[in-house]
């Protein structure tokens, strides 16, 4: 009866156990029962060794400085390796004095991505920059570019076409006529061009000397293969899913029975045919580069994958958005790129950046044909009898290249997938 507070008054509880600031966290997290602690305590221990042991071997006791691999035999690691073969595992066979071109190379691709990632750039100047930077990428590794008529020709009937399909009953009047003359001379040109009427005249622009492209290898080459594949097969992998969803049996049936074709073999098989078969199907005296026809692979090899996903995101969207869309009078291209693919898209978005990150690391298969990209470099670093024994080393700093990428891709898609979610999200 001791316990019983007197009547009008309340009995004193014990203060709430603090669940707030790191200690709080702590005690939620990973001492919340004595089996939580236990596991805690057991996995601090294990990260703890292991964690000494790595810094103890590559930092505490490693050789920075060495000048051959037999001043490396000490217990620590050996990055003196990376430091002496640096040049040759980021650019591969390219002309050593002239290093300095996949340098810039890789930083105009990396400032392509860096501002297409940037929402307020989704415009036309995402054009301009992937115009501008693909140039720049492309004479710095080939040290020339000849631009044919027919090119300049092609992307006149292109940009006409799209702007016309997708302006139209929407876009101004001037605008729509601009539309009309770069469709009405692109076409025009192409036929005057095939018939032969007009020269094969093309713009050259060579202001370094010409390096061809089995001297490419490492990062730039890594880089040209995900990007460029990657850039490529989205639009085609659209058309696609679209392909495989429509209600023409002809068209769906060819869709389908490419997309279960190309995901049914390995990329390897792929790889292997456009580097071994193709050239035995062309006419005589017609070839492609070795570097184009694995470029080819990928974007077939991806597009397929990439279609899939896609075709997911636009099985999800409700039938409503479909039918709003009729009800505004729009077309099918209109309804599809203004409506339908940007909600897909933005269903999609995890499963594409892992497709992404996946086919990034894949590039390293064109070894398979004689094309040497980051990771290939890397591990013929290793044939110099002077610093053989050490592939741990040039592995580690090649894994560490690749998270740097693959993480920042992730990253990425996490925050967009937020911003782009906001206001769906509950």
């Amino acid at each position: 009866m001791t316990d019983v507070a007197p009547v009008g008054e309340r009995r004193q509880l014990a203060p709430p156990v603090d669940d707030s600031g790191a200690l709080g966290w702590i005690r939620r997290n990973l001492f919340s029962s004595w089996a939580n602690g236990i596991t805690t305590v057991v996995l601090i221990v294990a990260v703890g060794w292991i964690l000494s042991w790595f810094l103890e071997w590559a930092v505490f006791t490693a050789n920075f400085t060495a000048a051959s691999g037999s001043e490396c035999r000490a217990q620590g690691a050996c990055w003196a390796i990376v430091g002496e073969k640096w040049r040759y595992i980021f650019f591969g066979s390219f002309p050593y004095e002239q290093h300095w071109r996949p340098l810039f190379a890789v930083i105009a691709m990396l400032a392509m991505l860096i501002l297409s990632s940037d929402r307020r750039m989704w415009n036309w100047r995402l054009i301009v920059i992937w115009g501008v930077g693909s140039f720049i990428t492309f004479l710095l590794m080939f040290g020339e570019i000849h631009l044919p008529l027919s090119l300049f020709l092609f992307v006149a009937l292109a940009v006409g076409a799209v702007g016309l399909i997708l302006r139209r009953n929407i876009g101004a009047a001037g605008e729509m006529n601009a539309y009309r003359a770069l469709a009405a001379i692109g076409l025009a040109g192409l036929v005057l061009r095939i018939a032969g009427i007009l020269p094969a005249w093309s713009l050259a622009i060579a202001p370094l000397s010409y390096v061809e492209t089995n001297l490419w290898g490492g990062l730039p080459v890594t880089l040209i293969l995900a990007t460029y594949g990657l850039v490529f097969a989205f639009p085609y992998g659209i058309l696609l899913a679209l392909g495989r969803r429509s209600e023409l049996p002809l068209i769906k049936g060819l869709c389908v029975g490419f997309i279960e074709l190309i995901r049914g073999v390995p990329l390897i098989s792929l790889l292997i045919m456009a580097s071994v078969m193709l050239p035995l199907f062309l006419p005589s005296g017609v070839t492609f580069d070795k570097f184009l026809r694995a470029q080819v692979a990928v974007i077939l090899f991806a597009g397929a994958y990439i279609a899939e996903i896609i075709r997911g995101g636009l099985q999800s969207l409700p039938k409503g958005q479909f039918e709003a869309a009729d009800a505004m009078g729009l077309n099918y291209v209109q309804k599809t790129a203004l409506i339908v693919l940007p909600q897909a898209l933005r269903v999609v978005i995890p499963p594409l950046i892992n497709t992404f990150i996946g086919f990034f690391k894949d590039t390293s298969l064109v070894l398979i044909i004689g094309i040497f990209d980051f990771l290939n470099t890397a591990n013929q670093a290793l044939v110099d009898p002077n610093w053989a024994g050490f592939p741990g080393e040039i592995y580690l700093f090649a894994a560490f290249i690749y998270f740097i990428f693959c993480y920042s891709m992730s990253r990425y898609s996490k925050r967009l997938e937020i911003e782009l979610n906001r206001g769906t999200r509950r």
